[in-house]
């Protein structure tokens, strides 16, 4: 029972996404999002840890101090900011830092958001909801500064004017 409904849940959540995406005239990434989440790598962890509130990666992480599916999704999944962290400078003398993400991956980030929002508050969602999400996570979250600038604007935006309005801006003038 648990494997049907962790598939209901992220297919749900792709296909929200995917909305968003075509909405936008982002199609291939609409298709392709998170399409790791059906290999068998992260799907049994999903299924293993499923408590259909919150993501199963959370849960995992609790067990055992990290989340081997969250480990394989990040690395194969360019809407994370995650996937977008490298060593800075000279190898290993800097640090890791943030490199700039291209901005079709920060709106499929923002989509993502939206939707991971709309799965877990159900009739409670809100367009305040993605913005609230992502500022109790800011301090741990290493953006780019465009990176952080574009999303933070459309999170307000969403926030402020609704899907309908954020989702022209993005169409007109983000991905011109």
């Amino acid at each position: 029972m648990k494997a049907l409904q962790h598939l209901k849940t992220i297919s749900y959540h792709k296909w929200l996404v995917m909305k968003g995406c075509f909405a936008v005239g982002l199609y291939w990434q609409g298709i392709c999002h998170d399409l790791s989440k059906y290999s068998w790598t992260e799907f049994r962890i999903g299924v293993k840890y499923f408590q259909g509130n919150r993501s199963p990666n959370a849960a995992e992480r609790e067990q055992l101090g990290y989340s081997t599916a969250w480990l394989h999704h990040k690395g194969r999944n360019r809407h994370h900011w995650e996937y977008w962290m490298d060593y800075s400078g000279r190898l290993y003398e800097s640090g890791m830092a943030p490199a700039p993400m291209p901005v079709r991956y920060v709106v499929e980030m923002f989509m993502d958001r939206i939707a991971a929002s709309k799965v877990y508050r159900g009739e409670a969602y809100t367009d305040e909801d993605p913005l609230a999400y992502y500022r109790r996570a800011k301090e741990s979250t290493m953006l780019h500064p465009d990176t952080r600038t574009l999303l933070e604007t459309l999170l307000n935006m969403l926030a402020g004017k609704g899907e309908k309005e954020t989702f022209s801006y993005i169409k007109k003038e983000v991905l011109k």
